[in-house]
């Protein structure tokens, strides 16, 4: 996957761990905050039935392909469409081929997110994609737009179509690392040409999972589930901001976009659990809301809360254990922070 705040790819072998130390082998595990989708093709992979959610639109489709899919689908909306024929073996690579060839266009994100373009707000240009990059986004992100409008594409097709662009999209951007702001100098990497490459399917365990759209703590009373896992954001930083970009090209709209960093409008995703002002009371609604006897959550001790706040909040409906992990910390060349953190795994084993 991309760089991405939080990423627990490194930490995925000891919640793998954890979750057969609590719940077994087999049975449905809820990661209710699961961004990427790291975690929940990995507990996929295991043989676990998944549920997972989140906030984000551009997370809905990512783990739609994750969970959800183990071969490309047929597109057979799009025979005689001009996109592929009617006796096409590979119709999902005869579709991205389609789509890396087809005429750039000066739309959205040339306009407002490219050096070539007048961003509407009056400011400079903006430089998050080479003006040739934007202008193939965006007739790449207005094809799929019309083949959704048209019925052309299913759900899943939409979905697997959008992650393929979201990757492709975070090969070539001109950042360092989220969507907040963009380098002053195009980097080697955002030179280079935008190329929708085909992703690899899981092929095991396909069926029986669910994914849905929305904040954990609304969805909370949905789910039912052996085993929750949370990945809360730990610090103020919100990600409807940091990967305002990527949510636009998972919506395929064009909203207004503000400011020097050109972002959208994001309020209505932000999330409570960035505050310290709003963040265990968010804690508690979903632990109290879901039906589910255990829980494992993921924390740092950079977060906003300390380790001992949150064992007063959780304790509030069952026995906690706390499992304490040496990482590497993320750093820039001139920090002088330690090397190491400890990230904290938290088991909550509800009282009956």
């Amino acid at each position: 996957m991309y760089r991405y705040i939080g990423n627990k790819s490194k930490l995925t072998p000891y919640i793998l761990d954890r979750v057969e130390q609590l719940i077994g082998k087999t049975g449905t595990v809820a990661d209710i905050m699961a961004g990427t989708g790291t975690v929940a093709l990995e507990l996929r992979k295991a043989g676990y039935s998944v549920i997972a959610s989140d906030v984000m639109t551009y997370s809905y489709h990512h783990l739609m392909v994750n969970l959800c899919l183990d071969s490309a689908p047929s597109f057979s909306g799009l025979v005689n469409h001009g996109a592929i024929g009617k006796n096409e073996v590979d119709a999902y690579g005869a579709v991205l081929t389609y789509l890396n060839c087809i005429e750039p266009k000066e739309g959205f994100f040339f306009k407002e997110f490219s050096p070539g373009g007048t961003p509407q707000n009056g400011c400079d240009p903006r430089k998050y994609f080479t003006t040739e990059n934007a202008k193939k986004i965006d007739a790449i992100r207005e094809k799929i737009n019309e083949w959704i409008d048209n019925g052309y594409v299913s759900k899943a097709e939409e979905s697997l179509l959008k992650h393929t662009l979201i990757m492709a999209v975070n090969e070539v951007a001109n950042i360092s690392g989220t969507y907040g702001y963009f380098l002053a100098d195009f980097k080697k990497n955002a030179n280079a040409q935008i190329d929708l490459k085909p992703v690899e399917f899981c092929s095991v365990n396909s069926t029986g999972h669910m994914v849905k759209l929305g904040f954990a703590e609304n969805l909370a009373a949905t789910i039912t589930a052996d085993l929750c896992y949370i990945d809360p954001p730990y610090m103020k930083r919100q990600y409807a901001a940091n990967y305002h970009i990527l949510e636009t090209i998972a919506r395929g709209d064009f909203p207004d976009a503000v400011g020097k960093s050109g972002l959208r409008d994001w309020w209505e995703q932000h999330s409570k659990l960035c505050t310290k002002t709003r963040g265990l009371q968010s804690f508690e609604k979903i632990l109290g809301d879901m039906h589910c006897p255990k829980f494992l959550i993921s924390y740092s001790e950079d977060g906003l809360f300390t380790l001992g706040q949150l064992e007063e909040c959780f304790s509030k409906f069952g026995t906690v254990e706390v499992q304490e992990i040496d990482y590497n910390r993320f750093r820039s060349n001139d920090s002088k922070l330690p090397k190491k953190l400890k990230e904290y795994l938290i088991s909550i084993e509800r009282q009956v």
